[in-house]
């Protein structure tokens, strides 16, 4: 079943919840890092199409996280818009190394 939120904070508390081990942290991170790299190195290198490449690398990274690692289903497959956005600001947050209020709030989350 598909939950609901009445925001994206509510979403993005969850999302962050459903990423409280570090090395799904870790491998999310390394994906997208990885995925931006193919990015910006297929425009760099003048093959645009490449940068498709950079989605299924970064997934593999991230649902092996899921499935492995953290034992729960991604979130991108109730919300897959919301769950990219937030990948993107957990990785921000994580480099600028403000995850922690959020782990936090999490951890006061219902499963």
């Amino acid at each position: 079943m598909n939950r609901q939120f009445a925001s994206f904070d509510e979403f993005f508390a969850f999302y962050v919840q459903q990423h409280s081990e570090p090395g799904t942290r870790l491998l999310h991170a390394c994906g997208t890092s990885l995925g931006l790299i193919i990015l910006i190195g297929a425009f760099a290198i003048g093959r645009p199409w490449w940068a498709l490449l950079g989605f299924p690398v970064a997934y593999a990274f991230a649902w092996t996280s899921h499935f492995l690692v953290e034992k729960n289903k991604p979130a991108t497959f109730g919300h897959p818009l919301w769950s990219f956005i937030s990948d993107f600001r957990m990785f921000g947050l994580m480099l600028t190394g403000r995850l922690g209020p959020w782990l936090d709030r999490a951890k006061n989350l219902p499963s």
